[in-house]
């Protein structure tokens, strides 16, 4: 690890507070000088241009928006680190522009996130969580509960097989289903059919799982006519960002039958969730939990202290997600 003596501690710029990850912050404030922006009495805009020729790097939480308006702000900025997979809250391309480097979460939680993904795609087949409330209910006046689905032999499309997918995969794998995907590009390196275009995959599939990130292209990518090509016994898994999916149009197609359920860990304005879906027993609902394990927060923590001191140490970045 890096040493700093106290007067050198290099500053990094967090505009605001934490939502779980305050032990991160605890971790750096031991090797670095951190500019809480939240925590000063002077407008943000105010903030920024008193630290605007010192600042180089900074830690930016989901909710921070990295805008080109921002970083007009922080003209000595050169890194930015975001603790999260997704950096769709960061325009990666003025960073680019700007010359400033971006990191992410690599694969820190890639295995916590797959686990959540197949434990909804599960629950949602075998009605576990359904069947829960029944037995707690309703079994004594109702008697058995309906069949549920076998998860073996399932074909399941993977959307974005990056390192959360790929685990996806090697897990649904052990559990005999066929794996199919959707990504940005082929990947030459699995023996998984490949379908470029969405609806085909959806067509050829029992349940999609989604796990790409959120970007301009991806965005209510998992629409109307999507869900109509997954059909009525199909099932959609989220645990990528809650507006790649169509969200209205995934509700009403839950309501009237129209694909066969959905296991759901992000949504499109959370903390709100469309009220419909709680009636449903063919629905599965996580309040975005997926990476929240404490390994995955001692990894991650360790992740975003490890890109800072690389960065300041003039060393390659551990999870880059731009190659300046």
């Amino acid at each position: 690890m890096v040493q700093f003596q106290s007067q050198d501690l290099p500053q990094l710029l967090i505009i605001q507070p934490p939502l779980c990850l305050a032990i991160a912050e605890s971790q750096l404030s031991q090797k670095f000088h951190l500019l809480k922006a939240w925590e000063s009495e002077l407008p943000l805009d105010q903030f920024l241009t008193t630290y605007a020729c010192s600042v180089q790097a900074m830690l930016c939480y989901p909710f921070t928006q990295v805008n080109a308006d921002l970083l007009r702000l922080l003209p000595a900025l050169k890194l930015v680190v975001s603790p999260t997979a997704g950096v769709n809250n960061i325009d990666v391309v003025e960073c680019r522009r700007r010359g400033i480097s971006v990191t992410t979460s690599g694969s820190a939680f890639s295995e916590d996130v797959a686990d959540t993904a197949v434990g909804l795609l599960i629950d949602v087949h075998r009605r576990i969580s359904a069947a829960d409330r029944y037995v707690k209910g309703l079994w004594t006046s109702k008697g058995d509960y309906p069949l549920g689905s076998k998860i073996g032999g399932k074909r399941v499309g993977i959307v974005g097989l990056g390192n959360i997918g790929l685990e996806v995969a090697k897990r649904l794998e052990a559990f005999g289903c066929n794996i199919l995907y959707n990504s940005r590009t082929e990947k030459p390196f699995v023996s998984y059919p490949f379908y470029s275009d969405i609806c085909e995959l959806a067509a050829n599939s029992d349940a999609l799982v989604i796990c790409c990130a959120l970007t301009a292209e991806t965005h209510h990518l998992i629409n109307k006519k999507v869900s109509l090509k997954l059909g009525r016994d199909g099932v959609i898994v989220n645990v990528g960002r809650g507006a790649i999916i169509d969200e209205k149009e995934m509700v009403r197609c839950l309501v009237k039958r129209e694909i066969g359920g959905a296991g759901l860990d992000v949504f499109e304005d959370e903390p709100e969730v469309p009220e419909e879906l709680f009636a449903l027993d063919n629905v599965v609902l996580s309040p975005h939990y997926a990476t929240y394990t404490p390994e995955c927060f001692m990894a991650l923590c360790e992740l975003v202290a490890g890109n800072f001191e690389a960065f300041f140490s003039n060393k390659p970045l551990l999870s880059p997600a731009v190659d300046n």
